[in-house]
């Protein structure tokens, strides 16, 4: 089974990227994130017509996330149990074949200790308690989206010049890690251990061009699940279409 996650950016937007790349690369599974759109508008129709199955969960203009599938998705659940309006567009999973799949956009939090960076240590502990109280870590179970935290420095592109700031502050990664420590596996660093591999790049300073960017979409995965990982790798190449996200998709392989 390959598993991607990609932070689309509106996939109103995306959409002729995305369809191409499905079509060219032909993963099994797809977890979107920032789809920006209200269900009624998701284009269905026309990811029918590549071959994929979908369900998503999304708002206008903002969050949003989907999963696609060659294969059937099943036992679909959308945000928290105990979710309501404020925590948002931004959990969604399903069981396809005998692997569970938790998408996640995190929230960003904009700047260390504003009223957003509170609501996202909020969210990362509810999601501890989501999956701790309804998810059995001996299964396979694969949590992956847009995380917006870079868990260690060597996620990120200048590690002494960010310290601190959004997307690597202690109370961040120390959330993070709590959820990690439920038994997840971080899928891509089984794979690659050097430095200098980004998933985001602000779209300003010519960050992108400058590799000055951040992993922060993440691909994690159950012990037993984890040990059947073949390879995973980040693609760069939609990113430097026209137009594009500002996040590059992320690709596991699984035996």
């Amino acid at each position: 089974m390959i598993i991607a996650t990609w932070n689309v950016n509106s996939i109103s937007v995306r959409l002729p990227q995305l369809i191409d790349w499905l079509q060219t690369h032909k993963p099994n599974v797809v977890c979107l994130q920032e789809t920006k759109t209200v269900d009624d508008k998701f284009p269905f129709e026309k990811l029918s017509e590549v071959g994929y199955n979908c369900e998503f969960f999304g708002e206008r203009s903002y969050n949003g996330v989907a999963i696609l599938s060659d294969r059937p998705i099943m036992n679909v659940r959308k945000g928290f149990i105990d979710g309501d309006e404020q925590s948002q567009k931004r959990l969604i999973e399903a069981e396809i074949d005998s692997v569970h799949i938790i998408n996640v956009y995190i929230p960003n939090g904009s700047a260390v200790g504003s009223s957003k960076y509170e609501f996202k240590l909020d969210w990362l502990q509810r999601l501890h308690h989501h999956i701790a109280h309804n998810h059995d870590m001996n299964k396979q179970l694969v949590l992956c989206g847009d995380f917006n935290i870079a868990t260690e420095d060597i996620d990120c592109y200048n590690a002494e010049l960010v310290k601190g700031t959004i997307m690597v502050s202690d109370a961040e990664r120390s959330s993070l890690d709590q959820v990690k420590a439920l038994g997840f596996v971080d899928t891509f660093r089984m794979h690659n251990k050097e430095a200098g591999q980004f998933s985001w790049w602000d779209y300003r300073m010519g960050c992108f061009r400058r590799n000055m960017g951040f992993r922060i979409d993440h691909i994690w995965a159950s012990e037993s699940l984890a040990s059947q990982c073949e390879s995973v790798f980040i693609d760069k190449a939609p990113r430097k279409m026209e137009r594009p996200s500002d996040h590059a998709p992320v690709v596991a392989k699984f035996n």
